[in-house]
């Protein structure tokens, strides 16, 4: 946030241009998606990365937080509720836990950090 408000001093930034934003980078990744997979079937055309990949997923997540700091959203708290709502609607065993408050229950030992 710090290097946003640094890039877009007087918040002139709206909601409907982080949306966007985010279209673009989505559409982006799966543009490299795309080119993986025709790599995968041997068919000729432009070839993509792995590291590519990873680029474009980052920019994912980094314009989804601005996205979601802009529209009053804690992210974190969002993912983790509907995770876990998923994961009780399918029966499932695997949730998120808040981080924070399990760090609370669990107290760091020895070396640990």
């Amino acid at each position: 946030m710090a290097r946003q408000r640094e890039w877009d001093p007087e918040g002139k930034l709206t909601l409907a241009f982080f949306a966007v934003e985010l279209a673009g980078e989505a559409g982006e990744a799966c543009n490299v998606v795309k080119k993986l997979e025709r790599e995968r079937l041997g068919l000729r055309g432009s070839r993509a990365s792995i590291e590519q990949l990873a680029e474009e997923l980052a920019d994912v997540v980094i314009v989804a937080e601005l996205l979601a700091v802009r529209a009053g959203v804690d992210l974190d708290a969002a993912v983790r509720q509907k995770f876990n709502e998923v994961t009780r609607e399918l029966n499932l065993s695997v949730f998120l836990a808040d981080y924070a408050a399990y760090a609370e229950e669990q107290p760091l030992t020895g070396g640990e950090r």
